[in-house]
């Protein structure tokens, strides 16, 4: 137990003013010697030991029935081991502007409110606690330290299973260990929310997975670096948020991985950059069983490699020029409407001249052949009431299904498309009878055809011969009644039969199709 005559100046000053809650700050007011950064050449007029705080906090100077107790100490050097692991704190703790030797250990422990801001801590370790307030590390520069105890990997900011009733707000702080773990928050459970904004900055990865947020994680203007070794920036795996802000110049050189989120509200990209690995071997985004209500994808330029949604879920989907790679895995998802943004106005994708095409290639970044894309984009042109663009995009569909067929399906698939679209374009089947009906009347109609048995049956008549070849089934009296000595016309006649056979075969095939998917 210290005693009070041990303590040096600045520690008798904290001492006292501590069960009043008054604010000790050491601080000189020149600019040039208050610089956190030079913090470790401060000497014993400004350094606090460690054991103090501890001391203090754990109820070494009790509190005066009329005041607050509370440790409000700013521009000091802490000195030694900061450790409230597993400590019952009942006083808010506040340190602004501080040096410290060596990290802070609370894990384990139950606080009120911490708050260590613009300060220098080589590593937080936090793993477990409860906080009834707020935990603020705004500003501050948070280095790795040694390998967290809870998964024995350097982090730099430990919140692994940590509950806290307020927001956690990392604005403006800079937290550094390069291709390591910047922050190791799974399971965190913050119900204010997570802000990471103001200029934040993160070496190393930062980590979220099953994270609770029902106040959101707001990234806005954060920039992401020096992701792990896997190449991953941001982790937030089975997450459950009430948004996801990544807006407003967010830049991720790293892959975003949302595998599984749940944002009951929105998720937004809005002006982001998504840089992906450095090295290219992984995807900018992947968010696979993803599920958000409103997705904005407008990003400030395209993602440096591969974009995944496979199985994801939204009801609005928004997007510009900027939003999709070169690759983009699709099976799957599923969305309820399209808006998009041209010059910061966003009017819905559906009903433009170039929309069916647009969004068609967009399938078509998709490695492989899937057709879920495809029945996904037609079921939204339907609902949207646009079911000429809903039969081009199954149409679609089809041309790219016959290139992984066997050479003799996509000869019948060409067949099929030329002669009545798959079924979606009937209209062709007509445009073919009328123009061979035409080939033939007026071939026909040039000559003198041989009557089998003279002086019966109807006089010639070449439009009628000529239907009478195309349709296979039943007759007009024409076909059994009259044949040709030139074997030129003979051979015509032969040829329109199988024409007739062909597109018949065609339009019952492509009409049963479309019935079927019906």
């Amino acid at each position: 137990m210290l005693s009070y005559d041990e303590l040096t100046s600045p520690e008798r000053e904290v001492w006292d003013a501590f069960p009043e809650g008054r604010h000790v700050d050491l601080r000189t007011g020149v600019p040039e010697d208050d610089r956190v950064a030079e913090g470790g050449q401060w000497g014993p007029g400004r350094t606090v030991r460690a054991a103090v705080i501890v001391a203090l906090l754990q109820g070494a100077n009790t509190a005066q029935p009329s005041a607050v107790a509370c440790l409000r100490l700013a521009g000091a050097r802490i000195s030694g081991h900061l450790n409230l692991a597993g400590a019952q704190i009942a006083h808010a703790l506040w340190l602004g502007d501080c040096w410290f030797e060596e990290g802070v250990d609370l894990s384990g422990a139950s606080a009120q409110s911490i708050a260590i801001v613009g300060s220098r801590v080589p590593g937080v370790e936090a793993g477990l606690i409860r906080i009834e307030g707020r935990l603020d590390l705004r500003r501050s520069r948070l280095e790795c330290g040694s390998a967290s105890p809870f998964h024995r990997r350097v982090t730099a900011l430990s919140l692994i299973n940590a509950h806290v009733s307020g927001a956690v707000n990392l604005s403006g702080a800079e937290i550094t260990a390069p291709e390591e773990w910047a922050v190791s928050a799974g399971g965190l459970v913050a119900e204010g929310g997570v802000y990471c904004q103001d200029g934040f900055v993160a070496h190393g990865e930062v980590r979220l997975l099953g994270a609770q947020l029902p106040g959101g994680l707001h990234m806005r203007g954060a920039r992401l670096e020096c992701p792990s070794q896997r190449g991953v920036a941001l982790a937030l795996d089975n997450a459950v948020a009430s948004t996801l802000d990544f807006s407003d110049g967010f830049i991720a050189n790293g892959t975003v991985r949302l595998r599984g989120a749940r944002i009951s509200d929105n998720l937004t990209f809005e002006g982001a950059v998504l840089n992906g690995p450095r090295d290219g071997h992984g995807p900018s985004l992947a968010a696979p069983l993803m599920q958000a209500v409103d997705f904005d994808v407008t990003l400030a330029r395209p993602p440096s490699s591969t974009v995944d949604l496979r199985g994801a879920q939204v009801s609005y989907l928004h997007d510009n020029e900027h939003s999709w790679p070169d690759v983009v895995e699709l099976d799957g998802f599923v969305y309820g409407s399209i808006t998009v943004d041209e010059a910061g106005e966003r009017r819905e994708a559906v009903g433009r001249r170039d929309s069916v095409v647009h969004r068609v290639a967009w399938i078509r970044r998709s490695p492989g052949y899937t057709p879920q894309p495809y029945e996904q984009l037609a079921s939204w042109y339907r609902k949207a009431g646009h079911d000429d663009d809903a039969r081009r995009v199954l149409l679609a569909k089809q041309r790219h299904r016959r290139r992984t067929l066997p050479p003799a399906g996509r000869v019948w698939g060409h067949l099929l498309d030329v002669t009545v679209g798959y079924g979606y374009r009937p209209w062709l089947a007509g445009v073919w009878l009328l123009a061979l009906a035409l080939l033939g009347s007026l071939s026909f109609g040039t000559h003198s055809p041989t009557p089998v048995k003279q002086g019966e049956g109807a006089p010639f008549q070449p439009l009628v011969y000529t239907l009478d070849l195309l349709i296979p089934i039943g007759g007009l009296g024409q076909r059994t009644a009259w044949y040709w000595s030139n074997d030129s016309l003979q051979g015509l006649a032969y040829l329109l039969i199988a024409f007739g056979w062909v597109l018949t075969t065609a339009v019952i095939a492509g009409v049963t199709r479309t019935l079927q998917k019906n």
